[in-house]
């Protein structure tokens, strides 16, 4: 099968069709309409089989979590998914291995009325870049840099259960099999939080995703705002599941350093409290943005409490 082949088999009608298309895949560059007075959030990232993904995961799970991670950027500012290109590298042209993995990719594509918009494929070792794209109207985009001392700092969902699943498929970790089934969900089939970023619009001073672990990626928040913060451990929101499979302490680690939960950690004025608890999103306040700098991780009795690893995922590590 050429590569055109392969583009119009399996890429050219995954999408939906958007009127702010002009001109989509097929062609050497995409022609696209930006709506007036809306920023473009683009956001790209790569997964390379045996680095981020094991090699023989299912490759449906493959397709929807390589582009949830990308949209997982673009809730973190607030954005609404538009387009998205693919990039795929391919040892092999496996037919039933690509209808699966393009039903993945398409089911965010369809719930998120996305189109994709191009992109390339080529012969070599499996690895996945996809660039997609997004519009937040003007002075609304969510940023790292604005957190303020007094702010209380907050994460959407439940964390450490993706790093759970992680520890089951390398047979670091046992237990019965329906836990064990939805600790592996959270590790293949993230909830990108689009719905939760457009909501602290206007609410939130800074956000970020947890894609390397809730203690490495609150302080790029604290780096950029030049702020501190305290960290209350035993507030970090825990599943069902994950207090199934560790114990509380492991559970607490596995929160703070995992990664790959993609939910959103987000800080809120105490002037913007009374409308934070006005929407629809959950939520847990697990700290609170302070002037000196550092993160200090405390329980709230005031004990101190100290990682037992680096934190977070080490891309170069």
């Amino acid at each position: 099968m050429s590569e055109f082949s392969l583009i119009k088999n399996y890429f050219a009608k995954l999408s939906p069709l958007r009127q702010d298309v002009l001109l989509g895949a097929g062609d050497d560059c995409a022609l696209l309409r930006s709506p007036i007075n809306q920023l473009l959030a683009v956001t790209t990232d790569t997964l390379v089989a045996g680095v981020h993904f094991f090699a023989d995961m299912p490759p449906y799970e493959l397709g929807y979590k390589a582009l949830a991670v990308n949209l997982s950027d673009l809730a973190a500012m607030g954005a609404e998914p538009a387009w998205v290109s693919l990039a795929i590298t391919l040892p092999t042209i496996d037919e039933s291995w690509l209808a699966q993995f393009c039903a993945g990719f398409a089911e965010l594509l369809k719930i998120h009325q996305l189109q994709l918009i191009g992109g390339d494929t080529t012969h070599g070792p499996l690895s996945i870049t996809i660039t997609a794209h997004g519009f937040i109207p003007e002075n609304q985009a969510l940023k790292r840099d604005a957190a303020r001392p007094g702010d209380k700092i907050y994460v959407t969902g439940t964390l450490g259960d993706a790093g759970a699943g992680l520890k089951i498929l390398k047979n670091e970790l046992q237990l019965a099999e329906t836990y064990a089934t939805d600790l592996i969900d959270r590790l293949y089939k993230p909830m990108p939080r689009i719905r939760e970023g457009f909501a602290l619009r206007g609410i939130a001073h800074a956000a970020i995703d947890i894609s390397d672990g809730l203690a490495a990626d609150l302080q790029h928040i604290l780096a950029l705002s030049q702020v501190g913060a305290t960290l209350y451990v035993d507030c970090l929101p825990l599943s069902p599941a994950l207090n199934q499979a560790v114990d509380k302490k492991q559970a607490w680690q596995l929160a703070l350093t995992a990664g790959d939960d993609y939910e959103l950690c987000f800080t809120v004025p105490q002037a913007k409290e009374a409308k934070l608890q006005q929407l629809e999103i959950t939520y847990t306040c697990i700290g609170v943005i302070e002037p000196s700098p550092g993160l200090r991780l405390q329980l709230t009795t005031g004990k101190t409490y100290d990682l037992a690893q680096q934190p977070g995922y080490q891309h170069f590590g």
